[in-house]
């Protein structure tokens, strides 16, 4: 099976490298398995990642979002019909217990109840599609069933709400969460820049992508992709 990520156009080594550590200990956690990972923005990764494949991959893309790169780019790249293509991992429905948990650990660091602190969700967001706020917005919704913050706001890089535009406001006890697959060009710019403005004065956690308990969670979600289904 293959991880895939959209990975930094500009510079592909580093996230390239980040996704084949982050695919390391997926394997470590599937004993017997074939796992690889590509980048989208090397060109040559997918390809030789494919030849390796066998004829019909597992395909997981480390994306926030379903829309066009998983409906349409991806299985353009890939040229494979027999490939199957799972659900992104922003779409996972384990992820916001991960968050969850996570948040509750920062919390209870900084001595702060959650209904006493601001949540900032930083997205990507799109102009062109309501794709990524609508997967943002339903790990928010799925996020506040599992731990009440006083305030949870969604800001997104390139589309309204914009982040510069949210994080005023919030208080000293207030955490930004990044939704974000990896550390890639927003998360290393934008998302500082827009906090740093704002004199933000909370916590900046890294993305939710680069959490150690990220790799259980492809592992348990590429397992239950392979087990037969269960008869009604």
């Amino acid at each position: 099976m293959i991880v895939v990520s959209h990975g930094q156009p500009s510079d592909p080594g580093p996230a390239e490298a980040e996704l084949a550590g982050l695919t390391a200990r997926i394997a470590a956690l599937l004993p017997g398995w074939q796992v690889q990972s590509a980048t989208l923005a090397a060109p040559d990764a997918l390809p030789a990642a494919l030849e390796s494949a066998g004829p019909a991959p597992l395909i997981y893309p480390h994306f926030m979002t379903e829309g066009w790169f998983t409906q349409t780019a991806l299985p353009k790249r890939i040229g494979n019909p027999a490939a199957r293509i799972l659900p992104p991992f922003g779409t996972d429905p384990s992820l916001p217990a991960l968050a969850r948990d996570w948040l509750a650990g920062e919390l209870a660091a900084q001595g702060w109840q959650a209904g006493e602190t601001c949540l900032i969700v930083a997205a990507h967001g799109s102009g062109r599609s309501r794709n990524s706020a609508r997967a943002t917005e339903a790990f928010a919704k799925a996020l506040s069933d599992l731990i009440e913050f006083a305030e949870v706001r969604l800001g997104y890089i390139e589309e309204p709400p914009y982040l510069g535009d949210v994080v005023f406001g919030t208080g000293d006890r207030a955490i930004c969460l990044p939704f974000f697959a990896a550390a890639g060009g927003h998360v290393i710019d934008d998302i500082p820049e827009a906090l740093d403005l704002a004199d933000f004065p909370g916590l900046r956690l890294q993305p939710i992508g680069t959490h150690p308990k990220v790799a259980e969670l492809i592992a348990a979600a590429l397992q239950a992709a392979v087990q037969p289904a269960t008869p009604a």
